[in-house]
């Protein structure tokens, strides 16, 4: 009996082991669909060229949600619907920018607002330039009363250096195979800026104080990036004075899109070689103006909050458990949001489109979300955790039901592998996932987290969420949080391969005897920057 027993153990575990593989004949069909009629380039045009910027509780957002909504819906995904969360704060929308440097000769200023700036009318306001750059507390006290009514340029001169390397790159067989043997708690670092002493934080404070205080017209800022560096603006919200002891997740830290933000002067992001060149005549006594036109509008919506898109492929005989997929919606306003994060949009719409088309029935229901406030801290997904999953300490009987989420959010570029967020249970799953793809450069396992995106949510509270290894491209060097990050910087090709490869993990994952293998509470692995208060990481503030 006991041999018996033991055989029939074995037979199982053989039996389950075959039913992990991929079905050949439906990856098959996942790439053949996928590559050969693939309708990615239409989707992201229509985010991109059609919505354009999707700014976080801005009615451009709200209209693009609509028709992801009503685009999912019509390929014959159940359940369509906005989830709205919240409260966020105030709409914005830009009207009209103009800037002019008024010197000898008139040149238009290179520059952008910053998100939920203060407007100066729909009129053009001419003003003088001051320099404010004060690096004590007494130089600070000399520019009382200066001001008032004049366009304030704050910051250092910005070291500006030829591009010797491309701003394009793929990942080499060097950096996969370090990350294949990379058992670090963080992978990616290159993107985290230095964050400055706290005598430089509390002057910076100071500094904005004054501001405040003195209400000048705008403040003229430049930010030392790689992507400033190669000739994009990179923008994104208007700061608020916040003391540097505030903890991140105070209430009482301020945004400037809360509406209960204080009054702020308009504020300006400006192209490195302008800024410079705005410093410079005025070190050599030249009496600068600027001419400008800042139209801005406010908006609000009912209840104060912002949406999730949400659709589904129903499951059969697992259908009360789910596997999800997603991207967030939202983005900056300088471009038209596209590689940040219209490309994961699209990779996800477009693997949804694929399972669909080719018929495919998955055991457990597949749902996509589509986020909103990702750029702000994660908010929509984390409401939805929240909301349907619980807390990492108070999970609720859903959670059980629940089995992987699968994120895009880096950039256009191919998928090359996974983080696996310290989860080595699932290394065989994933490598046998992968290998239908190898000739299409997927096969890197890396134990490595990485951070600043929405699987974040997930993982925080102890739920399986996954971000792909992606090649760069021009994420960081060009596009990310910029002007340029607009259509013609996806890669069409890119995005065919990552939608095939996102559409056969949602349907592997979805085809599993069991629910997906979870980390070990007593790893004591709760990812990049785990905050206890948040339930994800923090570090999405130099991120995405």
């Amino acid at each position: 009996m006991k041999k018996l027993c033991i055989v029939f153990a074995l037979i199982v575990i053989h039996i389950s082991q075959a039913q992990e593989k991929p079905d050949s004949l439906i990856m098959q069909k996942i790439r053949d669909e996928g590559m050969n009629r693939s309708q990615a380039r239409e989707i992201l045009s229509w985010l991109t060229d059609v919505y354009g910027p999707r700014l976080t509780g801005s009615p451009e957002f709200n209209a693009a949600a609509q028709w992801a909504k009503n685009k999912l819906s019509e390929w014959g995904l159940s359940n369509a619907h906005l989830e709205s969360w919240g409260p966020f704060g105030r709409g914005w929308r830009l009207k009209k920018y103009s800037a002019t440097i008024i010197g000898r000769q008139r040149q238009p200023l290179t520059s952008y607002p910053k998100a939920w700036s203060a407007g100066l009318g729909s009129r053009e306001v001419e003003g003088e330039v001051i320099y404010f750059n004060p690096e004590t507390d007494s130089a600070l006290e000399t520019f009382k009363g200066k001001l008032k009514g004049k366009f304030v340029l704050m910051g250092n001169p910005i070291e500006v250096q030829a591009a010797f390397k491309p701003l394009a790159t793929r990942l080499t067989d060097t950096e996969l195979l370090e990350l294949a043997n990379s058992d670090s708690p963080r992978a990616r670092r290159e993107r985290m800026i230095r964050r400055p002493t706290s005598q430089q934080a509390l002057l910076m404070y100071k500094k904005w104080q004054l501001l405040q205080q003195e209400n000048p017209l705008a403040v003229l800022t430049s930010a030392p990036t790689p992507r400033s560096q190669a000739g994009s603006v990179s923008v994104m919200g208007a700061t608020v004075p916040t003391h540097p002891d505030t903890p991140y997740t105070s209430p009482y830290r301020l945004q400037a899109y809360k509406s209960n933000a204080p009054k702020l002067p308009a504020q300006v992001e400006v192209g490195n070689e302008h800024f410079n060149r705005l410093i410079r005549m005025i070190e050599r006594g030249e009496k600068v103006k600027l001419a400008m036109t800042l139209d801005v509008e406010w908006t609000s919506q009912k209840d104060d909050s912002s949406y999730n898109v949400i659709a589904e492929i129903p499951g059969t005989d697992l259908k009360d458990e789910v596997v999800m997929i997603g991207a967030h919606l939202d983005s900056w306003h300088g471009g038209t949001g596209a590689t940040d994060n219209g490309t994961g949009v699209t990779v996800c719409m477009e693997a949804m489109r694929i399972l669909k088309t080719i018929g495919a029935q998955p055991r457990r229901t597949i749902r996509i979300a589509l986020w909103g406030g990702e750029e702000q801290g994660l908010l929509g997904s984390r409401a939805y955790v929240e909301k349907h999953f619980g807390k990492r300490d108070s999970l609720k009987p859903d959670a059980e039901k629940f089995s992987v989420y699968f994120n895009n959010d880096n950039g256009t570029g191919k998928v090359r592998g996974v983080y696996m967020q310290g989860n080595e249970a699932l290394r065989k799953i994933f490598r046998a996932w992968l290998i239908p793809f190898k000739d299409l450069d997927a096969s890197t396992l890396t134990a490595a987290n990485t951070g600043g995106t929405d699987h974040q949510a997930f993982d925080g509270v102890g739920l399986p969420g996954f971000q792909f290894i992606q090649d760069p491209i021009e994420y960081d060097t060009r596009t990310w949080h910029s002007t340029n990050d607009v259509w013609e910087r996806a890669q069409e090709d890119d995005l065919k391969q990552a939608a095939v490869i996102m559409a056969a993990f949602a349907y592997n994952a979805a085809m599993m005897n069991e629910k997906f293998p979870r980390k070990e509470p007593s790893s004591g692995n709760k990812g990049v920057g785990y905050d206890e208060h948040w339930g994800c990481g923090y570090d999405f503030l130099h991120e995405h």
